[in-house]
């Protein structure tokens, strides 16, 4: 199998990367910095278009959107910026679709092909705590279009799963994360085993459980 992760420089992206690798499967992981098998800034057309040339014809079996970033992580309401905005919702939900539109002719080509959307439960309107305004409206945001992209995305055969992959212990989760980075990696692989044109659309946590919207 063939995997293309995104942000797999570092945290999940990188475990998830290093245990499908211990597995057997081929990994394309891509990182905005250059330091993964492929430099790519998930806003950028150009960039994205480089890459799709790259793999040619190569199919892609899953692809997991994991790349995204969280600026305003216990940011007064009063310091909030455009730019802030601008770059949350570039990365966490534009990118994503830039991603996918970019690649999907190599998903096409995989075998039960798969889109895995790493959201977050802060994408829930069933929860409301209040802060991180921008990466929830964007984490919500790529919710919404993985939903939508289930339902285009479901006469072609291709399944589209989008995951909260836990509070886990990474630079961006931080240490008083619930659980540790390996634990989220290899239950999100799980979740992506079983991700089926059957459950397409579905919004599930790193342990299998039906996250409310």
């Amino acid at each position: 199998m063939h995997v293309v992760i995104t942000g797999a420089n570092r945290g999940i992206g990188r475990e998830m990367a290093t245990q499908l690798t211990a597995e057997g499967h081929e990994v394309t992981g891509t990182a905005r910095d250059g330091s993964c098998d492929v430099a790519l800034d998930v806003t950028d057309p150009t960039q994205q278009a480089q890459f799709a040339a790259q793999l040619g014809d190569r199919p892609i079996d899953l692809l997991v959107c994991n790349a995204g970033v969280y600026l305003d992580k216990g940011l007064p309401l009063e310091e909030y910026t455009a730019e802030i905005w601008s770059q949350s919702l570039a990365a966490n939900v534009t990118g994503v679709f830039l991603t996918i539109q970019a690649l999907l002719p190599n998903v096409r080509l995989g075998s039960t092909p798969k889109i895995a959307i790493i959201s977050s439960q802060m994408a829930s309107h069933a929860r409301a705590p209040g802060g991180s305004y921008a990466y929830r409206a964007s984490k919500a945001a790529v919710l919404n279009l993985g939903r939508n992209l289930s339902t285009d995305l479901r006469p072609e055969g291709i399944a589209v799963g989008i995951y909260h992959p836990g509070w886990v212990q990474t630079e961006m989760g931080g240490d008083e994360g619930d659980i540790s980075v390996d634990e989220s990696a290899s239950g999100l692989i799980r979740e992506f085993d079983a991700l089926t044109i059957e459950t397409t659309g579905c919004f599930h946590t790193w342990d299998g459980r039906i996250h409310a919207y």
